[in-house]
């Protein structure tokens, strides 16, 4: 939104709250009340727009599959057909390379690598069925791009580094099998401009990977991130084969007790923490002219300012 309107151009945003309507003005966008329940404010919203982008998710590890199929499935084809609707000409879903997740490690994938609709996770089965209802819309006069970026991460992050540094104040904090694994990132600035270029080069129907360009080990990059905020990580470590019966016994106790808060591990978490996830980003290179326009050392120094 920020580089839109930096742009000079004429930006909308859905707003579910007085709060967030009041951020987005501030940011110099035109707030619309509304949610992805509502078919028809998302179409009033998007009256008269070129291009509308969907980024919205039901995020988490563990959860009320219902509120993920209502988040992520039914919530995109809501902004698809309010789209379609208000003639919006061309349709950005930010999608995630966690669709491609059923428990396997993901080496080098590209976008030829299938969807995993049928995950045992909520979240993963839910955003590759929201990618598939994308692309299945695209038609002509209604075109549909897909950008999957890995591991968000940057300067305005809500989620992922404050719950992170939450965890670790807790000491609840563990490396699994050392955190050895290699990984990508996507540094929130390179996700802005993958979702730029595939709004304007983006080949309708078709999804594309984009990256900081080089993958990482899990352990150095999550402590630089929190090194960040002026938090160590502590070394404590459980062996990496723990994780999966762990999360089949955590999943199974949650599912039929009364138990607060989520499960300390799930199987969506034990794939963050010990599998490889390296990304193919030559097809976004070749057909959008994507290169990363932040290095990790120039988002990592963002944090600390």
């Amino acid at each position: 939104m920020e580089r839109l309107v930096g742009e000079g151009r004429s930006v909308r945003a859905l707003a579910r709250s007085d709060a967030a309507a009041e951020r987005v003005a501030e940011l110099g966008a035109e707030p619309v009340r509304g949610d992805l329940g509502d078919r028809a404010s998302l179409a009033a919203g998007a009256a008269g727009a070129e291009v509308a982008f969907h980024l919205a998710a039901h995020l988490g590890e563990w959860g009320d599959w219902d509120d993920f199929e209502r988040g992520n499935v039914e919530g995109t084809r809501n902004a698809l057909a309010a789209c379609a609707e208000a003639e919006v000409r061309r349709f950005v879903h930010c999608g995630t390379e966690a669709a491609l997740m059923a428990g396997e490690p993901l080496v080098g994938v590209d976008e030829t690598a299938p969807l995993r609709p049928d995950s045992r996770a909520p979240y993963p089965a839910t955003k590759a069925k929201a990618e598939q209802a994308v692309r299945e819309a695209a038609r002509e006069g209604f075109e549909t791009v897909v950008l999957r970026p890995r591991f968000v991460w940057g300067k305005g992050d809500t989620t992922l580094l404050p719950e992170m540094v939450a965890t670790v104040e807790s000491g609840r904090f563990a490396w699994v099998g050392g955190g050895r694994n290699v990984t990508d990132t996507t540094h929130v600035d390179n996700v802005v401009e993958g979702l730029l270029l595939a709004a304007e080069k983006g080949r309708s129907g078709e999804a594309y990977f984009v990256t900081d360009g080089e993958p990482v080990v899990f352990r150095e990059f999550v402590t630089a991130l929190l090194q960040t905020q002026g938090v160590e990580p502590p070394g404590r470590s459980l062996p990496a084969w723990t994780a999966a019966p762990m999360a089949r016994v955590c999943e199974a106790a949650w599912r039929t007790l009364p138990l607060p808060g989520d499960p300390p591990m799930t199987a969506f978490r034990s794939w963050l923490l010990t599998q490889e996830c390296t990304i193919d980003i030559s097809k976004a290179r070749t057909e959008l002219g994507y290169e990363p326009v932040v290095s990790h050392e120039q988002g990592l120094a963002g944090l600390t300012a």
